[in-house]
């Protein structure tokens, strides 16, 4: 449907000089005819959406019977008034005018004739131009959508296409209010995220069978030659069919995946965008303390989750490598060892230093995945804490300071120059002695070298680094070099 400003914006009505008496948003009214007439009774003979072409001839001209014909002429849902001045009528009545501003309907003069069919051609051939586009636009949308489904294009795929279609942003989210997927385009993800359940925005149920998983939700964009009911509609039918095939699991696996991967990807511009998207999960960065949290498990994310939320835990994980990954939060109190190992099963975990807000939770599960993997199969206790161990604090403390690094390459250089070149293992021998600094023995074994190959192992380190490796302080600041490295190494990979 073409819109009043598209019609003035024709030849054939530039041709008259047209001046706009009433606009604003009077002018994106749909005009789906052209009718001319200059009765006072046309309001009878119209159904809605016309634009009335009209010099006036025969209207009255007392301010309050132009004010009724106003009226009746808006009640039928004309799109606009376009009026020929003339002899008859040398200028608009002031009583229109007013009566058009306060209906909101469009009003216009012509200062100069025009021939109204030579309008009428114009405007006709513009709809016949805009539905042809429209059907064209409509099979692309419905051969694009179909390739999707047919393909099981995930969720995410399927909402970017919509928001790409539409220039506007869109989210899809489960009868819960939870994001499963956003294409925010140029905009900020916590400005395209309304709080759960509010209005003004177009909303279209993904359903099938009888079985409704969700909404698909768009934010505000241009017309779309299609109609943007018809594009969502699409979007929405695309997912259904993804539903179907794959079940409504794969939503929640791809929610918590997706914001997992970008919180440690870093892939986020503003520390907000990944708040909005938690506390659409459910966990609010800002409501309580948070913590990273690393099981080493083969079990299924969404059936830790679950068994979290029975011991009253909000957690959002997600399955990286042989660990999973989990941002938790405790309703109320601390995450005690017990609800720790209530939440993973009783296998082993690792849970990062406390933190209220997205940055906190970068650095508190990124720590624990350093030391998770450091401590894989060793046989300490069941639950292991970062904030236990204070170099662990101080380097995550520091994650971002450059003179950590420096620290780190100063204080390795020697080994990882010496290991790079001869295949060597003085660097895991190192950390062995850091791990267990009071009994060389179990240094020894952890390195799986006899004592005397670790002592001559030992002797080359001390030489290399020209250090004591008897020494207290040394040895500090060697382990806080060999954090540093490793967590750098994790960061990497």
């Amino acid at each position: 449907m073409l819109r009043v400003a598209d019609v003035l914006a024709l030849p054939a009505v530039q041709r008259g000089v047209p001046t706009v008496l009433v606009g604003g948003r009077a002018l994106d009214a749909g005009v789906r005819w052209v009718h001319v007439s200059d009765s006072a009774a046309v309001a009878r003979l119209l159904d809605g959406g016309e634009l009335l072409l009209t010099t006036g001839a025969a209207w009255p001209t007392a301010p309050a019977q132009l004010r009724a014909l106003v009226a009746e002429l808006t009640a039928v849902g004309v799109s606009g008034i376009v009026i020929e001045l003339g002899a008859r009528m040398p200028r608009v009545p002031e009583a229109v005018v007013q009566a058009c501003a306060s209906s909101g309907l469009a009003l216009v003069a012509l200062a100069a004739e025009v021939k109204f069919v030579a309008v009428t051609e114009a405007v006709h051939r513009a709809l016949i131009e805009a539905q042809t586009e429209a059907l064209r636009e409509r099979q692309r949308l419905h051969d694009l959508f179909t390739a999707l489904s047919l393909r099981g294009a995930p969720a995410d795929v399927v909402v970017a296409e919509v928001a790409r279609a539409l220039d506007a942003p869109v989210h899809l989210e489960n009868p819960a209010g939870e994001v499963v997927a956003i294409e925010a385009l140029r905009v900020p993800v916590s400005e395209a995220l309304p709080p759960p359940g509010a209005g003004d925005r177009d909303r279209v149920p993904v359903q099938a069978r009888g079985v409704r998983w969700g909404w698909l939700v768009a934010g505000d964009g241009p017309a779309h030659p299609a109609g943007r009911a018809t594009v969502m509609e699409l979007g929405a039918t695309a997912l259904a069919f993804g539903c179907l095939a794959d079940g409504e699991g794969a939503w929640t696996v791809l929610a918590h995946r997706s914001l997992i991967d970008d919180l440690l990807g870093a892939r986020f511009a503003r520390e907000e965008d990944i708040a909005a998207r938690l506390r659409r999960l459910g966990l609010d960065p800002a409501a309580g303390i948070g913590h990273g949290l690393v099981l080493h498990t083969d079990e299924a994310p969404d059936r830790i989750i679950a068994r979290a939320r029975a011991a009253g835990v909000v957690a959002v994980g997600s399955r990286r490598g042989a660990d999973v990954v989990l941002l938790v939060a405790a309703g109320a109190g601390a995450l005690t060892d017990a609800i720790v190992q209530r939440v993973s099963g009783g296998v082993p975990a690792v849970l990062g230093p406390g933190a209220d807000d997205v940055l906190g939770l970068f650095a508190s599960t990124r720590a624990a995945l350093e030391l998770a993997g450091r401590s894989s199969g060793s046989h300490g206790p069941r639950v292991l804490r970062v904030a236990d161990r204070p170099l662990e604090r101080l380097v995550s403390a520091l994650r971002d300071d450059r003179r950590l690094q420096a620290h780190s390459e100063q204080m390795l250089d020697p080994l990882v120059r010496h290991d790079r070149d001869r295949r060597g293992d003085l660097l895991d021998v190192l950390a062995a002695l850091v791990a267990h600094p009071g009994n060389r023995s179990a240094a020894a074994a952890a390195s799986h070298l006899s004592r005397s190959v670790f002592y001559q192992r030992l002797a080359v380190i001390g030489d290399l680094l020209g250090a004591d490796l008897d020494d207290g302080e040394t040895l500090a600041a060697l382990h806080l070099a060999l954090l540093a490295r490793r967590r750098d190494e994790t960061r990497t990979t």
